[in-house]
């Protein structure tokens, strides 16, 4: 079995492990509420956006223009409001559900059991907190052999104790000890923590794109990182 390094804390008492199949529910309960907790923010950052804003005035104004009320026009909007909270909740879903029928469907042979691979947890106060996969690049930049980072993910009680640093410099020996020359994982704007707590890690940013023409629409791009082994 590929060594990897268990971090421990003395301030606060958590522990780096290898998943476990006993791990599954609750793996999968924390990445959907990590990924769903960015459906508000994915919101928000739609609002402030001038062709957002540009839309509901026109919709309120018309509206009021051939009614001459301003009930409807009031009303009008706020089922708009709730039709576009609804519109951004979808891709979250879909990757959620795209995930748990993919690499997560069983992670014991996505990750654990494959070669180059490995996912481990957080446990603290014997519950799992914590969750970070690594997956081999399968088509790699000539010369180059690169681990993929996914599912970093903290339950937001224990966030702020070094848990997601923990499990990130957990990837980053693995890879270093299975002799990868890079760590890369794509991140997006709206993870603005995670992006912050990459790039203090060492990460750099390698490139920058849109996801789909949703995410092109809502001006949300997905950002590039890569962690380089100095040996490399």
């Amino acid at each position: 079995m590929p060594r990897f390094e268990t971090q421990k804390s003395p301030m606060v008492p958590y522990h780096i492990r290898q998943y476990q199949d006993s791990d599954r529910e609750t793996v999968v309960d924390l990445f959907t509420k990590g990924m769903e907790e960015y459906i508000p923010d994915t919101f928000r950052h739609m609002l402030l956006l001038p062709r957002t804003l540009l839309l509901l005035l026109g919709v309120a104004l018309a509206l009021l223009l051939t009614s001459g009320s301003w009930l409807l026009a009031i009303v009008c909007v706020f089922f708009l409001l709730l039709l576009l909270r609804l519109l951004v909740r979808q891709p979250w879903k879909e990757y959620v559900a795209k995930s748990l029928q993919t690499d997560m469907a069983d992670i014991t042979k996505s990750y654990v059991n494959r070669h180059g691979a490995c996912f481990w947890v957080a446990e603290s106060g014997g519950q799992v907190v914590g969750t970070v996969g690594g997956l081999p690049v399968s088509d790699p930049p000539m010369g180059r052999k690169q681990l993929q980072l996914f599912h970093l993910s903290v339950s937001s009680q224990h966030r702020g104790q070094g848990i997601a640093k923990a499990l990130v410099r957990t990837v980053l020996q693995f890879a270093r000890d299975q002799g990868y020359t890079d760590v890369v994982l794509d991140t997006s704007i709206l993870q603005q923590g995670a992006l912050a707590l990459y790039l203090a890690m060492g990460f750099q940013k390698t490139g920058q794109y849109f996801i789909s023409v949703f995410w092109r629409l809502v001006d949300i791009y997905s950002i590039q990182l890569k962690y380089s082994f100095p040996s490399a």
